[in-house]
């Protein structure tokens, strides 16, 4: 007979046996008494400054390792302020589980002293949660969510203890294995959908490879490399694809959508045939939908049955996951070439007409200031492709997307579908500890840091030396850049006044980093390379840069990207061309 007891070690030997070495978190009275066996235990706790970034850190650890991300905290507040991280997890279809204390099972539905139904606030941006008020249900529902979190497409998952199940006694029977009614991914596609989506592509006279998320979630890069190799078309790779297929290579147009390349945008926009790879047509890369690749015809491979058709009609499903459904289609493909293999000489010429006509580049400020574009070029060129790169959201975000070369996966981390202001830094905490042997930079706006930044003192007590860069031009760039181009430059609410209050460099210092300051091109690879010098503690960087630079490429929000813009007059770069 197995010896008895509490709920709370029945949580976290449950941890323990879902394979669980790291979590991020704060304690408080609900969830306090978990927090007694987690002193005992072999799982790494970090204590973090705010919930918040208890779940972005378990975010950056499952982005960076592919492993399940794992936060936790108390009941109320404590639950709430993690509905914005498994948002953004969610969205993001990234594998984490949040652990929350809620109040005794007799106290639920009084309003009692911080309770918030967690369970109801959180089932729109969750993939599942559970509320547990028996001891005994604590091992099955924490392997049910491992499971849910991390099989099909990944998600984030919470489960909400009563305390008094957390006190109570219990026998501890941790799952062999999870067996869920009603939730089976498909992992193989259908033989006779590959079939059709080989017979598609042979006959293709223009495809692109439309290649998102998923591809990096399903661990399918070297599939691929071999796809794109076999078929020899355009590879464009999304926001949340970057990595995932390198961007040195000669197939590779760069990134799609709202400031995609023009090369690539136009790619898709011309296309006759989409071969769609975990991505989800979202409208920061279809722009207006109607007139998104009007003449493409689509084969969209996915594992979510849900995506397959919901913004796009399909002309061949290949529901199941995305590493089997690569495998699947490339002897199909190889058959179907032996019989006819499409001609892309032409399709070629004229791409290449596109990407050399408008590569990416940016102009230097006329006023001598700092480029916040060469600030991130150089980075990537010092750091190089074994760095991690993690971003926040808005133009620095953009440009790192655009001017950082990324070779290899799971070296680009950001929030894409949700766009989570203060995502970088506690992101860039997980990935560090999840890749400690990797240097980690978070490349931030001064808007963002100032969100979150208290997580870099969980950083240096922690020894988690990640390197921060604040692109700081003293507004809400991406917001500025709207008001400038729409709004007739009323810059309402936009001005941070960051150059002068907090001084960045000075706060690093208070919080136990390293702050330096770089404020003209001169200074850019000296900085750069003194915080890549220090490795004993995290390192803040100040680069004060030009206000007024903005994101190009851009498709204004609901434009065709038929209207794709390079210069601030807006003016299409195909009004007066003939594509």
């Amino acid at each position: 007979m197995s010896q008895e007891i509490t709920g709370a070690q029945a949580l976290v030997r449950s941890l323990e046996n879902a394979g669980v070495d790291v979590m991020f978190g704060i304690p408080g009275g609900a969830i306090l008494p978990a927090y007694d066996p987690i002193f005992d235990s072999k799982i790494r706790h970090i204590l973090v400054r705010h919930e918040q970034g208890a779940g972005h850190a378990a975010t950056g650890y499952a982005q960076a390792t592919g492993r399940v991300g794992v936060c936790i905290a108390t009941s109320g507040p404590g639950a709430t302020n993690l509905v914005t991280p498994l948002a953004d997890a969610q969205m993001d279809s990234v594998p984490i589980v949040a652990i929350t204390g809620q109040v005794s099972s007799g106290a639920i539905g009084t309003d009692a002293f911080q309770e918030a139904d967690i369970r109801g606030i959180t089932m729109p941006v969750t993939k599942h949660n559970f509320l547990v008020t028996d001891p005994k249900d604590i091992p099955r529902a924490i392997a049910e969510a491992f499971y849910i979190a991390e099989t099909g497409r990944p998600g984030a998952v919470l489960v909400d203890i009563a305390k008094d199940a957390l006190q109570l006694m219990t026998s501890f029977d941790y799952p062999s294995e999870v067996n869920l009614a009603g939730y089976k991914p498909v992992l193989n596609p259908a033989a006779e959908a590959l079939r059709d989506a080989a017979a598609l592509i042979a006959s293709s006279s223009a495809p692109v490879l439309y290649v998102g998320g998923g591809v990096m979630k399903a661990n399918a890069t070297k599939e691929l490399m071999e796809l794109a190799e076999l078929t020899g078309a355009p590879v464009v790779t999304t926001l949340m694809a970057l990595g995932s297929f390198p961007d040195s290579h000669p197939q590779h147009l760069g990134m799609p959508g709202m400031h995609g390349t023009v090369a690539a945008v136009t790619a898709l926009q011309k296309a006759d045939l989409l071969i769609t790879l975990g991505a989800r047509f979202d409208d920061r890369v279809t722009g207006k939908l109607s007139s998104f690749a009007p003449n493409a015809k689509i084969i969209h491979a996915d594992i979510d049955p849900a995506e397959i058709g919901k913004n796009r009609k399909v002309d061949v499903p290949l529901l199941g996951d995305l590493k089997n459904s690569i495998k699947g289609l490339i002897p199909e493909l190889k058959a179907a070439f032996k019989k006819s293999q499409p001609d892309l000489t032409g399709w070629w010429k004229t791409v290449n007409e596109w990407r050399t006509q408008f590569p990416l580049g940016f102009d230097e400020p006329s006023d001598g200031s700092l480029s916040p574009q060469y600030v991130i070029q150089r980075l990537g060129q010092i750091a190089g492709p074994d760095a991690i790169y993690v971003a926040g959201v808005g133009q620095h975000q953009m440009w790192a997307s655009q001017f950082v070369n990324y070779e290899k996966p799971r070296t680009w981390l950001n929030s894409g579908g949700l766009g989570t202001m203060g995502y970088a830094v506690p992101a860039a905490m997980g990935a560090k500890v999840g890749a400690p042997d990797k240097v980690v930079w978070a490349i931030d706006g001064d808007g963002c840091f100032q969100m979150t930044n208290q997580e870099l003192v969980t950083c240096a007590l922690n020894n988690i030396p990640i390197k921060v860069a604040i692109i700081n031009n003293e507004s809400l760039g991406m917001v500025r850049q709207w008001q400038t181009l729409f709004y007739n430059e009323r810059y309402s609410n936009t001005e941070l006044h960051s150059k002068r209050i907090p001084d960045f460099a000075k706060l690093g210092e208070a919080m136990g980093c390293v702050g330096l300051r770089a404020e003209s091109k001169d200074d850019v690879d000296r900085v750069i390379n003194e915080a890549m010098a220090i490795n004993d503690r995290p390192v803040v960087v100040d680069f004060s840069v030009h206000r007024d630079a903005m994101v190009w490429p851009m498709v204004a929000a609901g434009a065709s990207n038929d209207l794709i813009t390079v210069a601030r007059s807006m003016a299409p770069v195909w009004d007066s061309q003939e594509l």
